[in-house]
């Protein structure tokens, strides 16, 4: 079975369900699963008619991190390796990005929760960051956003301890949105990407450009903002959405 075989992309109307299907090594990504990865999140992007990306995994856990065995044998070697080109898109796409995740999510497998909109786990969900016992260093920017989030005491244990962190935990400390019981997480992840559905679509993709632009003093926010709004004034979308609510 390839790379490409353990992916599996499947779109329903405006939904694009992403899922992890390497059941037996608790779907650890290889090279080729995260080009499929990047093709897939960045066909999203590129197509208006889809609202969310919704990103799950088979078997008894999200995702197990970095496949440890081809990192030995064909480590990344620079910011080019399909590793990275994939935490880029993660940064880079403009449609909205739901991670419905359950058991263990390790590494990358939780760095990559930081990136995305919404985050939905189910009660079975412990989320770790074992870089230092394994001799590297944090990923995915988590060494700057995790102490955002969770603080600089929690960044710590989480980082350099590699405390894992369960469900409760997470949504306490901000890293989640929700926690639902064991096997609903995919549900709860699709409700939330029919709501955004619901939602006028490119208005919702110009909010997630001002919600992930770099931090900036509020005042040029305030500018970034502005032009933004002028501009979706012009929009058709605005037009018929007015001339709805005024009744007309």
């Amino acid at each position: 079975m390839s790379d490409h075989d353990v992916v599996r992309v499947e779109t329903s109307g405006a939904i694009q369900r992403i899922i992890l299907d390497r059941p037996a090594k608790r779907n650890a990504l290889t090279s080729g699963m995260y080009e499929t990865l990047s093709r897939a999140i960045r066909g999203a992007d590129a197509d208006p008619s889809i609202a969310a990306v919704v990103i799950s995994g088979e078997g008894m856990a999200f995702c197990a991190g970095n496949d440890l065995v081809e990192f030995l044998q064909d480590p990344p070697t620079g910011e080019d390796s399909s590793v990275f080109r994939f935490l880029r898109t993660l940064v880079e796409v403009e449609v909205p990005l739901i991670a419905a995740v359950h058991g263990d999510c390790v590494g990358i497998g939780a760095t990559m929760l930081l990136h995305c909109d919404f985050a939905v786990a189910d009660e079975s969900a412990v989320l770790s960051f074992p870089f230092v016992a394994l001799g590297v260093v944090p990923e995915a920017a988590s060494s700057l956003l995790l102490p955002r989030v969770a603080g600089t005491r929690l960044a710590a244990d989480l980082l350099l301890l590699g405390q894992p962190l369960s469900a409760r935990g997470a949504l306490e400390s901000g890293l989640l949105t929700n926690v639902v019981p064991v096997g609903r997480h995919v549900d709860a992840a699709l409700a939330l990407a029919r709501r955004l559905a619901a939602l006028p679509r490119e208005a919702v993709r110009a909010t997630r450009r001002l919600l992930h632009a770099p931090e900036e003093p509020v005042l040029e926010r305030m500018r970034r903002e502005a032009a933004v709004f002028v501009e979706r004034l012009g929009s058709p979308e605005f037009a018929e959405l007015a001339e709805r609510a005024l009744g007309r």
